[in-house]
């Protein structure tokens, strides 16, 4: 019975080379000026959304400061044809890699989007050390238009790999709460969490390599996307925080646990289908987002064939 890996090489500390406040600053005349363009009640939503995704870093980041003994990240930012990002990756020994993007997007990059005046893709992606525990794919996405329309959506879930039972059972319940609150059927997003769009659908992929998700959590990228509305963006921000912290109960609950090499081989195959699902399952990974970034911020620190 295995309870440690080899050691890995230390990482060198890198100077971080922007600040996220800096960031949202670059492009001024594209971020700023959306702003301005905003409704009363947009704008009030806008930073609302702003205030929560600042919490949620502070959330994210604290925990894995706590659970690795010290913060070891480095922060990049970049840009492409069609976004911003603004990106965070943190290392150590309890959570492996732990990545965070936030994207400002520029332009449409598909037939079925539309222009937008401002919007913001929050994702992280946390790759813990033990096997016990699946790795989390959590985003959430507003997008303000020039209708006076807006829309909200996001993925939250857990990896298949040697999950025990009990924790499964607690992430879901933390979020059957959240669903009941807001009177929201999760059938149909941890349907479309697990099984992706039909393929008569604009937003279908090959689905064959998706990602294997244990269903707790629900993807709410279910067609049309969900408007901003107060029930709405209260719900979707409740249950990415409630995913989050229970998600990081269970790690910090596994961390000293033995595993077996069962319960490695479970992880390998865990890494390996998400590094499949990058490439050939997720349409905005490899064909629209740079290499540079996504391999950054999503990629596990290890896949084996």
């Amino acid at each position: 019975m295995n309870s440690h890996r080899p050691a890995a090489p230390i990482a060198l500390t890198v100077v971080i080379i922007a600040a996220q406040l800096m960031f949202l600053g670059m492009n001024g005349s594209q971020a700023s000026n959306s702003l301005e363009a905003l409704s009363e009640e947009q704008l009030a939503f806008a930073n609302r959304f702003s205030a929560f995704l600042d919490r949620m870093d502070a959330l994210y980041f604290g925990r894995i400061e706590e659970l690795n003994g010290g913060l070891d990240s480095v922060t990049k930012t970049m840009s492409s044809e069609y976004s911003d990002y603004d990106i965070k990756v943190a290392r150590g020994a309890v959570i492996e890699k732990g990545g965070r993007t936030l994207n400002i997007t520029k332009k449409p990059t598909r037939s079925f989007q539309r222009d937008n005046l401002w919007s913001r893709y929050y994702l992280l992606d946390v790759h813990p050390e033990s096997p016990l525990v699946g790795m989390l794919h959590a985003a959430i996405v507003i997008q303000f238009f020039p209708d006076d329309t807006a829309t909200i959506g996001g993925f939250l879930d857990v990896l298949e790999t040697a999950n025990r039972e009990e924790d499964l059972a607690y992430m879901k319940q933390a979020m059957d709460r959240v669903y009941e609150k807001y009177g929201v059927d999760p059938a149909p997003y941890r349907k479309l969490s697990r099984e992706g769009h039909d393929e008569d659908d604009p937003m279908s992929t090959d689905n064959s390599r998706r990602r294997k998700t244990t269903k707790v959590g629900g993807s709410f990228y279910l067609a049309p996307l969900m408007s901003v509305t107060e029930k709405n963006f209260s719900f979707m921000t409740e249950a990415y925080e409630t995913m989050l912290e229970a998600y990081l109960t269970v790690v910090e609950r596994r961390m000293n646990d033995p595993y077996t090499d069962q319960d490695l081989a479970a992880q390998d195959a865990m890494r390996k289908n998400w590094l499949e699902d990058r490439f050939f399952s997720d349409p905005f990974t490899t064909s629209v987002t740079p290499y540079e970034a996504w391999s950054l911020y999503s990629l596990p620190p290890e896949v084996k064939f």
